[in-house]
């Protein structure tokens, strides 16, 4: 087998709980293959990389193995290279003076300049 479903994969690797999970994902846009948004059938291929949001955090999976199946725990682990940096131990948070209303379009536009164009732009969808 050269290739494999990518929601198959993320269930049969332990990723997702369930396979309509792992559909829902890729159709909300929280899937990647190599930088590409993937839908639920996106083949994926040994030695792609795949990039799943999962609770506001990217992990970033390299794919060694294609199980034909869902497998244990630890033999899912042998199907997949781990790539995700560490995540902060604390994350800060923005906090608005009180009383400062809604922020104009001006400090808007600062806002998601500093935030990233990718930040930006997922939240245009």
């Amino acid at each position: 087998m050269d290739k494999l479903r990518v929601d198959i994969w993320l269930w049969a690797t332990r990723q997702l709980k369930s396979r309509s999970l792992a559909t829902s994902a890729a159709r909300a846009g929280h899937v990647r293959i190599n930088g590409e948004p993937a839908k639920a059938s996106a083949p994926v291929r040994v030695g792609d990389e795949v990039r799943l949001r999962i609770q506001g955090f990217d992990r970033i999976l390299r794919v060694l193995d294609l199980p034909p199946k869902r497998l244990g725990a630890p033999a899912a682990q042998q199907c997949y290279q781990d790539l995700t940096p560490p995540r902060p131990r604390y994350i800060p948070v923005a906090v608005r003076d009180k009383g400062a209303g809604r922020p104009t379009k001006k400090e808007r536009r600062q806002l998601e300049a500093l935030r990233g164009e990718e930040w930006a732009r997922d939240r245009r969808r």
